[in-house]
Parts: structure tokens; C-alpha cells; sequence
């Protein structure tokens, strides 16, 4: 069989099946198996396929349409511009967040800060943040060991320097910030269950927000303000939804101030900024 004719088997397979992005994520998958750029199949798909890459090929797609990520059976995924190493440990990072990591750069500038990553998972914001940023000085905390371990390969893999920490939230945090910046778990318990098989199969730690989705975010504000510097600045992602909610728990705790909220590319609410008082 050539590649032209396997692909065309498996985009209508990733149909038939509702799996978005077909023809990207069959591109994707056979360029991983054949360990080509992707560019190579369309130059060549007159080849010949050999039959073990065939089955190879075809296991890989039947993982996609289980629920299996794409992008933990190609094991990466891109943030940033930089390449980060993923798997089941971890949180698969997302383009919303980079909104994120560009408010924290633009607040940054070339000021030599400390900056605090919670739930840092894969290391994305944190390792993002010291290959952007020169002169802070980075920490990411996390309460799994195996993400921390993927995170410091992450950082390894970007050439950077980031000190790794297990910890439940600031439980073993023992200085203070300039930044603290986070990506919580922030989605309802119940919402988890409805969603694509493939979110569904990523880190339920790293998903779970509880009953309403605010657990974390009222942890974290609650805690925060003990760890940031004077004026100092805490970053949140949010749910899309929960712009009004997070923001009014700051304000009930009344320990922040010079609040605000920035919009991802979809126009939805993607993270709320605040400083302390």
C-alpha cells in the first residue's frame, strides 16, 4: 500500500469515527511512525509502505479513535514556539495558555524577578518563562512526581534552568515572589465525564477543579498573598466562564488589588491578573 492510499484510508476511518482535524492528525501519525517530517509524505506518496510500518500505522490510529491523545502517542507537543515532551502525566499544553505566558513576559520585561509556576505540570509556563526571560529566576511546583519529572526534562530539553519543587500548592514553599503564575485545575467534576474521550483521558488531577470548578482558585488566593513580594503579582488562567467568579473571590479576600482580565484568541475570558495589596 502507498502513502497516498494509507492516508486516505485512515482520514476516512478518523471520520467515520467524528475525529477532528482527520487529515492533519493521519498526516501527523504517519509521519511520526515513519519518523519523517510530515512534508515527506506528500513528496513521496507514490512509496511503497513496508508491511510492519503499515501495522504500525494502523495500531497508532486505533489508539487515536480509543481516546488516546494524539499528542501523547507522538509524545510532544509544541507551546510557546519551544517543544515540550508530553504523557499521561501530564497536562497537554494549549495554545489559550500561551495568553498566559505573554501577559507574565510583558509584565516581566527585562526586570530581574522571581517567579513562582503552581501546578506547573509539563513545565510549560515555567520553562517558557526562563527561555523568554533571561533574568528571572524560575520555580515550578507540583504535587505529582512523575510531572515534575517530565517538567524537568522539559527544561533540560529547552536549555534552561528552573528549580523543581513537589508541592501541594505553597505546602512546601518556603520564599517569597514577585510572580506567581498558574494554570489550575479549573474544570467541574461533573463536566469532566461529558467531555471529548481524549480530554477525558489526560491527568484527572490535572483537570478536576471540583463541584464548581473554584477549589484551586480559592487555595491559591487564599494563600498567595504570603508569598508575593510587595506589589507583586499573581496570574491565573481561567475556565471561560469563570472571569466574574474568580475575580470576585479576590476581592472578597481583599489582599489584591489593580484587577483585571485579558481574552484568548476566541474571545473568551482566559485569565484574570492582580496585585498584591
Amino acid at each position: 500500500m502507498t502513502i497516498k492510499q494509507i492516508l486516505e484510508e485512515a482520514i476516512s476511518i478518523l471520520k467515520e469515527n467524528n475525529i477532528e482535524e482527520p487529515i492533519l492528525k493521519s498526516k501527523l501519525l504517519l509521519a511520526f511512525v515513519l519518523k519523517k517530517e510530515k512534508e515527506y509524505l506528500l513528496i513521496n506518496d507514490n512509496k511503497e509502505l513496508l508491511a510492519k510500518k503499515e501495522k504500525e500505522y494502523r495500531e497508532v490510529i486505533n489508539r487515536l479513535i480509543n481516546g488516546e491523545p494524539l499528542q501523547y502517542i507522538i509524545g510532544k507537543q509544541e507551546f510557546m514556539g519551544l517543544e515540550f515532551e508530553v504523557n499521561k502525566n501530564v497536562l497537554i499544553p494549549r495554545a489559550d495558555t500561551e495568553i498566559l505566558v505573554e501577559e507574565v513576559i510583558e509584565l516581566i520585561g527585562n526586570k530581574e524577578l522571581k517567579v513562582l509556576d503552581l501546578c506547573t505540570g509539563s513545565g510549560a509556563i515555567a520553562v517558557s518563562l526562563a527561555k523568554k526571560l533571561k533574568n528571572i529566576k524560575a520555580t515550578a511546583s507540583d504535587i505529582s512526581l512523575n510531572a515534575l519529572k517530565t517538567a524537568k526534562k522539559n527544561a533540560i530539553l529547552n536549555d534552561v534552568n528552573v528549580i523543581f519543587k513537589q508541592s501541594d500548592l505553597f505546602e512546601n514553599i518556603e520564599e517569597t515572589f514577585d510572580i506567581i503564575v498558574s494554570n489550575p485545575p479549573y474544570i467541574e467534576t461533573d463536566v469532566i465525564k461529558t467531555l471529548n474521550k481524549d480530554v477525558q483521558n489526560e491527568p484527572f488531577i490535572a483537570l478536576d477543579g471540583g463541584k464548581d470548578g473554584l477549589d484551586i482558585y480559592r487555595k491559591i488566593i487564599n494563600e498567595a498573598y504570603k508569598y508575593l513580594n510587595e506589589n507583586g503579582t499573581l496570574a491565573l488562567e481561567i475556565g471561560y466562564n469563570q472571569k466574574e467568579q474568580v475575580i470576585n473571590l479576590l476581592r472578597e479576600s481583599d489582599n489584591y488589588t489593580d484587577i483585571y482580565s485579558k481574552k484568548d484568541l476566541s474571545g473568551n475570558d482566559r485569565i484574570v491578573v492582580c496585585k498584591k495589596k
